[in-house]
């Protein structure tokens, strides 16, 4: 998504006027509905939306409440269940914001305690499944990091679209540690490292398996090739695949017509005789 100069200003000093208030707050060790304002006002400043107008707080959801609700109108864009600021993200807090969002058909979710920022997107499956887009800790991060102005970017009241979103969340799965890991370990990649290795030594003979479990015990941590991401990465990238190769076996079977000046010449002349009769 392309921003605006004067939004991607206002969020980057903004969150460097936030990286103050946060570090102060974590040193109080404030508590949740304290930590819930600081964030409520963070979507107002950070992102633009009109505080009292566009910002929920307590949100019903088949009678419990979500923290925060981010409404344009009747369309619901986002909401956030917040934790205190010294409070530790948990699995369970996860599951209890994406609970939320699936009850509602919300599609995004954020979950935070004013320092850690986690962006959710749900999938609607059965069972219902989540992608964790992009996580960032605001007190380590510098306030101008492209990634992040480009993640609230596409949050703000400005630039949230559902198609800006999605495009996002591709372009962040797809460059995740996960996805490239299982670049790597794939088999295009595998054969051209061997490659590489028998370019640099020619006498070296190297077995594509054993460079593989190389890799995945000895290279690369065992996170991104062994958990649930590293599966579902090695899934979007296998469905990526097969979706190319469906691409080019049918354009490889659309007839293809080629004809030469002459020919060109004598059809335009037929298709003038057959409107003239």
């Amino acid at each position: 998504m392309a921003l605006s100069k004067r939004v991607a200003e206002r969020i980057g000093s903004q969150l460097k006027r936030y990286q103050g208030i946060l570090a102060e707050a974590k040193n109080r060790d404030i508590s949740e509905s304290d930590t819930v304002v600081i964030i409520a006002d963070m979507l107002a400043d950070v992102l633009g939306y009109k505080k009292y107008i566009e910002i929920t707080t307590e949100y019903a959801i088949r009678g419990t409440y979500v923290d925060l609700a981010v409404k344009i109108g009747e369309e619901i864009r986002f909401l956030v269940e917040c934790k205190a600021i010294g409070a530790t993200l948990k699995e369970a807090h996860v599951k209890q914001a994406i609970d939320y969002g699936a009850n509602q058909g919300i599609e995004w979710v954020i979950l935070s305690n004013g320092v850690i920022w986690q962006i959710y997107k749900i999938h609607f499956k059965k069972p219902v499944e989540k992608t964790l887009i992009y996580e960032a800790d605001l007190l380590n991060t510098n306030p101008k990091n492209q990634q992040l102005l480009e993640c609230l970017g596409n949050l703000s009241r400005e630039g949230f679209t559902q198609s800006s979103m999605a495009a996002f969340c591709q372009q962040q799965q797809i460059t995740s540690k996960f996805s490239l890991a299982a670049i790597l370990l794939s088999p295009p990649m595998l054969t051209a490292i061997r490659k590489e290795i028998r370019r640099i030594s020619p006498s070296v003979k190297i077995d594509e398996e054993l460079l593989k479990i190389t890799l995945q015990n000895d290279v690369l941590k065992r996170e991104v090739v062994d958990s649930e991401d590293a599966k579902q990465a090695s899934e979007i990238l296998k469905k990526a695949s097969r979706t190319i190769a469906k691409s080019k076996a049918r354009e490889a079977q659309e007839p293809k017509v080629v004809m030469n000046n002459h020919q060109g010449a004598a059809l335009t002349c037929v298709e003038k005789t057959a409107e003239g009769n």
